[in-house]
């Protein structure tokens, strides 16, 4: 059984008495533990694909399961147990009044989970930065630290799947190899499922086993990380980003 699966997604927004339709009949599964790429141009939909996943954009059609069962809307406290978000801006993301020591105990205090102190202390451990973060500031922290800790803010209440949103897109480029390499590492040191979003294939092959090409809100072409390598893709969409990706697939 798959532990992501959507079936037929459409999502629509509705502004100034239109409709916009930005996900259309969109369908994938995750298995457990897999690390599953989204990538396409601006405006694609999959983004919106994470956010509808999460209950943050209407779905105007199809189905959406996790572990075999279909959300529930709200979505509330058991689903932020199994599921967590990772945005592409890790300061907007952060509560700027926030000490890092708040931000990562609140999810505990939300469920009611003690052991708070050693708790925080693991989660940044996790993530590679010491202790005496805990009493800083956002401002206080380069844009790779706050994504780090925006990370070990998702691994709070142990989730089975992160949805990554262009996580290191806001970073700058010496420092978006390291952090998608301590992704890499936390996914195989805590068993997580991956569903990421990324307008970079370079991104997609360094982290991915599977990807699915989006464009216009569609889904384009599905793609094994060994087609991906091997430049076999079927569609000319498909195979305009690998060209324009190409250099950095050798670099990331």
């Amino acid at each position: 059984m798959a532990l992501i699966e959507i079936e037929n997604l459409s999502v629509t927004y509705h502004v100034g008495g239109r409709s916009i339709r930005a996900v259309e009949d969109v369908s994938l599964s995750v298995a457990a533990r897999e690390s599953y790429g989204l990538v396409g141009e601006s405006g694609s939909g999959k983004s919106t694909i994470l956010r509808a996943i999460c209950g943050l954009a209407p779905v105007s059609g199809g189905r959406i399961r996790i572990a075999g069962a279909p959300v529930k809307t709200p979505r509330g406290k058991a689903f932020s147990r199994h599921v967590q978000m990772v945005f592409q801006d890790p300061y907007g993301s952060l509560h700027p009044r926030h000490t890092i020591d708040r931000t990562l105990a609140e999810p505990l205090a939300i469920h009611g989970i003690g052991d708070t102190d050693a708790r925080v202390v693991r989660a940044l451990d996790d993530v590679g930065l010491p202790p005496a973060f805990r009493f800083r500031y956002p401002h206080q922290l380069s844009g790779g630290q706050r994504q780090r800790v925006a990370i070990a803010r998702a691994l709070m209440l142990e989730p089975e799947i992160l949805l990554l949103d262009e996580p290191t897109s806001a970073l700058d480029a010496s420092v978006q190899a390291e952090t998608l390499n301590l992704l890499n590492r936390l996914r195989a040191e805590h068993g997580l499922t991956f569903l990421m979003v990324s307008h970079d294939l370079a991104v997609i092959d360094h982290m991915c086993d599977r990807v699915l090409v989006m464009q216009h809100g569609r889904a384009v072409e599905e793609l094994s990380r060994a087609a991906l390598a091997g430049a076999q893709m079927t569609t000319d969409y498909a195979r305009t980003l690998f060209e324009a990706s190409a250099d950095r697939m050798l670099e990331v």
